[in-house]
């Protein structure tokens, strides 16, 4: 987890431990008023800890260990302090929580989405300032030069650490449950318009100062700046809600402070004897430690004993791959080297074929022999859309393969346009004798072969055929699906199946 804190879009976590920390200090005097009662219960959360573990080890899934983690710390505060007194700290544990980076398809989605959504936003603002501004996916064109915004700038740098301080902010805010979850609430599209906002004023500069602007001290510092100006409004954004209905919420604060009385005070005083009467075998004494000490050395033993060795298939290069495939012709694409790193795969390949009568189709696949703990393949959806193509009748369809066993396959389907061009795609995932349409069936069952074949590998296969002027879009259609039919027999010798 730690390793992951080292990228940028993370680098937040650290502070959260030491927040963590002081909100924990801030707690102990109400701690030594409560007497620790250990209770059973949290047994079932240690087990249900110990549970993910294995889930997230077998399954090779990073965010199902932090998870884990997080359960097992509960399951013990709870065995060994008591339900009340794990309540009195339950915000800085919550607060545990967010230090977690999220499992990767999900952040690639949201960045994705984030990119375009910013560009959008960033783009309106310039053509309200009157420049001349055209988006074309994540790249916005000012005519004298053109703005690519990257993942860096998709905002959600910004979002999940101004989500936490958020969260901070509302916890220490003495208001009602509606106005504290509207400063957590406010602080997504806070800041997905203050990001929209540094780009849109980077294009403006640019003009002035030149390519800097977009780089080096100028970028560092225009993110510090928006992140603080962000502060600012959600601070002002306290400051109107505390005049809402304020002087009732000061009655109800006296009244909450005068609850308990002399017989609360008396309980306290005697809880914080006994809490002050500290000695080791009232840790290691309840037969709680001994079952929790039991449980983990066991998970321990087994962790370490047991070979979770994936069981990798042997499969055919994808270079060897037809260029001559029934009526098809096809001519070898490559991709650069930045983009074979960024999707983490283990081997590609990307054809141009043509029929006899010179109609093109492009067949791009993706092979990943682990998509275990963090590797993952990225799907069409959101590098697509990314690059200014608008998905229009987007959805799944049945086509005939009479070659596959139950003679036809579901595929993602979308029909796609960009600056006049019109293109039809088909694309799924081939995952051990499966083919997948989602993101979440193709991490159920990763998990599940996993943990009942020690494999996890799959691939993407991706076809596109221009939709020509000549044509109407059946014919498209049809030429797909022909070649889908005539290359599936292929994608299986070249992609392990499951009888491998």
């Amino acid at each position: 987890m730690i390793s992951q804190w080292s990228k940028e879009d993370f680098s937040y976590s650290y502070l959260v431990p030491l927040i963590v920390l002081y909100l924990l200090w801030e707690k102990k005097d109400k701690l030594k008023t409560v007497v620790s009662n250990p209770g059973w219960f949290g047994l079932a959360v240690l087990l249900s800890g110990i549970f993910l573990f294995w889930l997230g080890e077998l399954g090779g899934e990073f965010y199902t260990i932090y998870l884990s983690s997080w359960f097992v710390l509960n399951g013990l505060l709870w065995l060994h302090l008591g339900w009340k007194k794990l309540t009195i700290i339950a915000f800085p544990v919550f607060l545990i929580l967010t230090m977690f980076p999220p499992p990767n398809f999900i952040y690639n989605k949201l960045s994705v989405g984030l990119k375009l959504i910013s560009t959008k936003l960033a783009v309106a603002m310039l053509q309200l300032y009157g420049m001349s501004a055209h988006r074309e996916g994540n790249i916005i064109d000012l005519g004298f030069t053109q703005l690519q915004v990257v993942d860096a700038c998709s905002g959600l740098r910004y979002l999940i650490p101004l989500i936490v301080l958020g969260i901070l902010l509302a916890y220490f805010f003495k208001a009602s449950f509606w106005k504290r979850a509207l400063i957590v609430i406010s602080t997504v599209p806070l800041s997905i318009i203050t990001n929209s906002l540094r780009i849109a004023l980077t294009g403006i500069l640019y003009e002035i100062w030149g390519a800097k602007v977009a780089e080096g001290f100028f970028h560092g510092f225009s993110g510090w700046f928006i992140f603080m100006f962000s502060l600012t409004v959600l601070l002002l954004e306290m400051w109107v809600l505390k005049k809402v209905q304020g002087s009732r919420f000061k009655v109800q604060g006296l009244k909450r402070q005068d609850v308990g009385g002399l017989g609360g005070l008396e309980a306290g005083k005697q809880a914080s004897i006994q809490n002050s009467k500290f000695k080791i075998q009232n840790i290691v004494s309840p037969p709680q430690f001994i079952v929790a000490v039991v449980l983990l050395g066991a998970t321990l033993a087994f962790s370490q004993g047991i070979e979770f060795r994936e069981n990798i298939p042997i499969s055919k290069p994808l270079n060897q791959f037809p260029l001559t495939v029934d009526e098809w012709t096809g001519t070898w694409q490559s991709m650069e080297q930045k983009y074979i790193d960024a999707l983490d795969l283990s081997d590609y390949m990307i054809i141009d074929y043509q029929d006899r009568i010179g109609r093109d189709v492009n067949l791009y696949v993706a092979y990943y022999e682990s998509q275990r703990k963090g590797e993952s393949i990225h799907s069409p959806a959101t590098c697509l859309t990314g690059s200014g193509w608008i998905f229009n009748k987007a959805g799944q369809i049945t086509i005939p393969v009479p070659a596959r066993e139950g003679s036809f396959m579901l595929v993602n389907r979308a029909f796609m346009q960009k600056t006049g061009h019109k293109q039809l795609v088909y694309y799924w995932f081939a995952q051990r004798g499966r083919i997948l349409t989602n993101a979440y069936q193709l991490k159920i069952f990763t998990f599940w072969d996993a943990l009942t074949k020690q494999r996890t590998d799959g691939a993407l296969v991706r076809v596109i055929t221009p939709v020509y002027e000549s044509e109407q879009p059946e014919d498209a259609e049809a030429r797909l699906q022909a070649f889908v039919n005539d290359i599936d027999p292929f994608i299986g010798e070249y992609v392990p199946g499951k009888d491998v």
